[in-house]
């Protein structure tokens, strides 16, 4: 029962779906786990031959459990000794062991207290320095008449359904078209002594303290948009200022915090917030924990709030997302015009909906229409979305309320360029032959399934050529199989299988760039790809730092400093998603994806961890592909896909689908083998 679990919940992470239901799947077989484990360990009528084979088939589980955490830094967070266990999560714990014929013992139930109004609930954690702080200041009682009236009344579009005319208004964006609010002269008023901002940072700044208190800044990568946020605060005086982070750049941003604003305290909470200072001006937060620590934050009184990595509230069903549109919220209701920031270098994933939940974090839409200032500027501009006129004005009434989009090649012409070098490399061992056979087994079954679905259709009349619509259908059937089964060969063994057979050729060709050209950022998407990278350094004598997803964020950092800092640590070898996001590695200029991730955002996000303000040298990103295998038709989608962001956010003329990258894969692979039949 464990193993088909924790199979699904694997499989689910492996799609980037993990939802609310995975979270409490995931954490209710840990529990699981470890119960089983303590009670084998405790069992002294088994033999021992039996208690180890028990123990061996619960390593395998945990150990599974901790590769899929892995990749998801808020599974991590559960499997921690301070994780507070959701009811959720007890309720299927119990109703697992039931089914397994186990009655849970009454001992196990969550302990009888008293019942709790929801407000109570929320409050479970709360740092003592936050206490002594609302005792400090007795009369911080919230003042909601403080809060902006809406006093604007629109009829004229009262009847019209406008939020999806608006995100397709973002589709339809022609060559040309506007992707940034205008911005005022840049200031560096407060910029602090010995540092320098960039002209477009200080434009930024400038609008804050202009009154402008909403924004959008989806900078690409590597320009800057930390500094640009705390002056932004400083600039509006926004304190104190809730910063929401991923746990792999907490510590940077307090780093950042210290350089750009010296004299405002900034604290950061870790776990149940033992170490929080209750009186400090910035509060960084990682996603990973704001669930037990949403009640006293929304009770602080901030006046600012900076979303980093935004793209990672795009799924408005998970909790991290209802846990920052919850934040944002109480703060627009007990302050008139709090500072509101989203930022992220890859504002579209997969589709221009994603925009969705970070446009209702800034305030700017809830679930069914727009609000406020856009609003009113939809009014102003005397269309409906019936009129042709109405898509390119909408779009602009957006954009006007706070996008900041700007481009390396437009505002920092003295990075450096990059560019992306694919090397492909032969799989010719057994491990190649195998996943090849794989590839034709997988091949075969697909054409099997298109065949017996074409057999099976009431007209029974004789299709000529491939049936498009049924390829996509049988092929969204076989991934939707493939992530609950963990029998056959379906397209994400495949892909792992090749990464590992890829792990020993890439590793090489990062040592020979470490000799001969410097520093080298090595990149993989599985830890088990790590691990041979790291042992082929080793083996060959080059140091190297491990940036990971297990680590706590300050073993991180001095991993991350140790390879900066020291000459001698020539490679950094990092999880694709755990280091992807909010770290500067711009000493080195080359860089080794030695697997392929699913979005090119993704990919690019990895990139621009040394392509970035500071880059002195041109930066190649070495893309090793697996030639003659379903690894180089990924390539070629996810290159397909990368100009989504820019014709949304950057008026581009090119159209890319923004399908799955995994339902291409295997419609591609589907394709090519009924064209051979035919």
């Amino acid at each position: 029962m464990l193993a088909r679990a924790v199979r699904e919940v694997e499989a689910a992470v492996q799609r980037g779906s993990v939802t609310g239901s995975v979270r409490t799947k995931f954490q209710a077989i840990a529990l699981v786990a470890r119960e089983e484990r303590a009670r084998a360990r405790a069992d002294e009528e088994s033999s021992q031959s039996h208690k180890a084979e028990q123990l061996k088939r619960l390593d395998g589980i945990a150990t599974i459990l901790a590769r899929t955490a892995v990749r998801d830094s808020g599974l991590l967070a559960l499997l921690g000794e301070d994780a507070v266990v959701s009811d959720s999560a007890r309720a299927l714990r119990t109703e697992m062991l039931r089914a397994a014929g186990i009655e849970p013992p009454p001992v196990e139930a969550a302990p009888a207290e008293p019942e709790e109004a929801p407000a109570a609930v929320e409050r479970r954690v709360v740092p003592q320095s936050v206490v002594s702080r609302q005792l400090a200041n007795p009369f911080l009682a919230p003042d909601f008449e403080a809060a902006r009236q809406v006093t604007s009344r629109p009829h004229r579009l009262a009847g019209w359904e406008l939020l999806q005319p608006l995100f397709n208004s973002f589709e339809r964006a022609g060559g040309g078209a506007p992707a940034c609010m205008a911005l005022p002269f840049p200031t560096d008023r407060f910029t602090p002594a010995g540092s320098e901002l960039m002209p477009h940072q200080g434009q930024l700044v400038a609008a804050a303290a202009q009154g402008h208190r909403t924004f959008l800044l989806a900078d690409e990568p590597g320009l800057g948009k930390t500094a640009q946020a705390l002056l932004a605060a400083e600039a509006s005086d926004a304190y104190p200022l809730l910063v929401v982070v991923p746990n792999v750049v907490k510590t940077n941003w307090a780093r950042e915090a210290g350089r750009w604003t010296p004299h405002r305290k900034a604290t950061v909470v870790q776990g149940n917030g033992e170490t929080v200072d209750g009186f400090a001006d910035i509060v960084v937060v990682n996603y990973e924990v704001l669930d037990r620590h949403v009640g006293w934050l929304g009770e602080f009184g901030f006046r600012g709030m900076v979303v980093d990595e935004a793209h990672f509230i795009k799924n408005k069903t998970s909790q991290r997302s209802q846990n920052v549109l919850q934040l944002s919220e109480r703060i627009r209701l007990r302050t008139a015009r709090p500072l509101l920031m989203a930022l992220t270098g890859t504002p579209l994933i997969n589709d221009i909906d994603d925009f969705r939940a970070i446009w209702q974090f800034l305030g700017w839409i809830d679930d069914s229409k727009p609000l406020g200032e856009l609003m009113d500027a939809l009014e102003a501009t005397g269309l409906t979305p019936a009129d042709p006129g109405f898509y390119p004005a909408a779009r602009k009434c957006v954009i006007d309320l706070g996008i900041v989009r700007r481009r390396k090649v437009d505002v920092a012409a003295d990075i450096p360029a990059r560019r992306i070098a694919d090397l492909p490399v032969e799989l010719d061992d057994k491990a190649g032959r195998s996943i090849r056979a794989a590839e034709r087994e997988l091949a075969r079954r697909l054409v099997k399934r298109y065949r017996s679905a074409l057999a099976a259709r009431e007209t029974a009349t004789e299709y000529e050529g491939i049936d498009v619509d049924l390829v996509r259908k049988v092929a969204g059937w076989e991934l939707k199989d493939a992530s609950g089964s963990d029998t056959g060969e379906n397209v994400f063994g495949m892909m792992r299988r090749i990464g590992q057979a890829k792990a020993g050729l890439a590793a090489d060709y990062a040592a020979q760039l470490a000799r001969s050209a410097g520093k080298v950022v090595f990149f993989a998407k599985h830890v088990d790809v790590m691990d041979v990278a790291e042992e082929s350094f080793a083996e060959k004598g080059i140091r190297y730092a491990s940036i990971r997803g297990d680590q706590t964020p300050s073993v991180r950092q001095r991993n991350i400093d140790a390879f900066v800092n020291d000459p001698d640590v020539a490679v950094a070898v990092c999880s694709l998603t755990a280091a992807g996001v909010g770290i500067n590695l711009q000493v080195a200029s080359n860089i080794v994806l030695a697997e392929l991730s699913w979005t090119d955002a993704e990919q690019t996000q990895a990139i621009d961890r040394s392509h970035r303000i500071g880059q002195t040298m041109p930066v190649t990103a070495w893309r090793i592909i697996a030639a003659q295998t379903i690894d180089a038709r990924i390539a070629e989608l996810i290159d397909s896909k990368a100009g989504l962001a820019a014709r949304a956010l950057d008026g581009s003329d090119e159209v890319f689908s923004s399908t799955d990258v995994q339902l291409e894969a295997l419609v591609a692979l589907l394709t090519a083998e009924l064209s051979l039949a035919h």
